[in-house]
């Protein structure tokens, strides 16, 4: 009798542990298994094992909450079907090989507070659908073969952190309702093809830290204003076409003072309070 019901309890907790993932889920992560050779990935998924057990897969409250596989030889394109993922609050697949576009269903995951797909081959536009993710805090595309402007509407994104495009193939200018993300600590364009000036809105982001603009096409003069960004420690605005020819400094000068780069004729220092 107690071996019976020793059997019965582990059948019931086996079959609890595969019911507490939505149907709609699970097949979303083997839409994306599918569709980015999971068969080749460095740590692959036993697609008839719990999905607990699926390596980068983290469950909370039975609901997907985070998936990370970065460096996992991820090669292949998302498919739409990863916007069903609606309870998902991270997402990092940096460090691999996945091409094709971003799919616009990203829209869909509102509780997301980091899309990291960094060091990727993805092309095409950023999707201006990514300014409905009103919880981000980091996004993360550098390195890719991202083209098009930076979308406008990402600067809705106002509980932003980190927004890092760097080492793509974006054109256009910054956005100049960048000071709408007045919670932005690190910034990061460089190694693009942007045109334009500077925008004097940048001084306006009092929480930036990083400035990386370096590697474009921008005009004009680094602004004056930012010596009212008393948290800055990284600025990096070389190889443009800007008036001044400026050097990249990282770090903080004794006592407070950060030199921002200068030939003898152009010498900006920035005073910390």
């Amino acid at each position: 009798m107690k071996t019976l019901k020793l059997i019965a309890v582990c059948l019931f907790t086996t079959a609890y542990s595969f019911a507490s993932i939505s149907s709609s889920e699970k097949e979303a992560l083997i839409a994306f298994y599918n569709s980015t050779n999971g068969d080749q990935w460095n740590a692959s998924w036993d697609l008839g094992a719990d999905v607990s057990t699926w390596y980068g897969v983290t469950i909370e409250n039975n609901s997907i909450v985070e998936l990370n596989l970065p460096f996992n030889n991820l090669q292949g394109e998302l498919p739409q079907e990863i916007g069903t993922l609606t309870n998902l609050k991270k997402l990092n697949l940096g460090f691999n090989k996945i091409s094709g576009v971003i799919p616009a269903s990203l829209s869909n995951l509102k509780e997301l507070t980091s899309l990291e797909l960094f060091m990727n081959a993805l092309e095409g536009n950023i999707p201006s659908e990514l300014s409905e993710l009103k919880k981000l805090q980091s996004l993360k595309l550098y390195s890719n073969k991202l083209s098009g402007d930076i979308p406008t509407e990402l600067m809705e994104l106002t509980n932003l952190k980190e927004l890092l495009l760097g080492s793509n193939f974006l054109t256009g200018t910054i956005p100049t309702n960048i000071n709408a993300l007045s919670k932005l600590q690190k910034l990061s364009l460089m190694d693009n093809k942007l045109e334009g000036e500077i925008p004097t809105e940048i001084a306006q982001l009092g929480n930036l830290e990083e400035l990386l603009l370096s590697s474009n096409n921008l005009t004009g003069d680094l602004p004056i204003e930012i010596v009212n960004l008393t948290k800055l420690n990284t600025v990096m605005v070389s190889d443009n076409n800007l008036k001044q020819e400026y050097i990249s400094v990282s770090g903080k000068n004794p006592p407070g003072i950060m030199s921002i780069n200068t030939n003898a004729t152009a010498v900006l220092d920035i005073e910390k309070e």
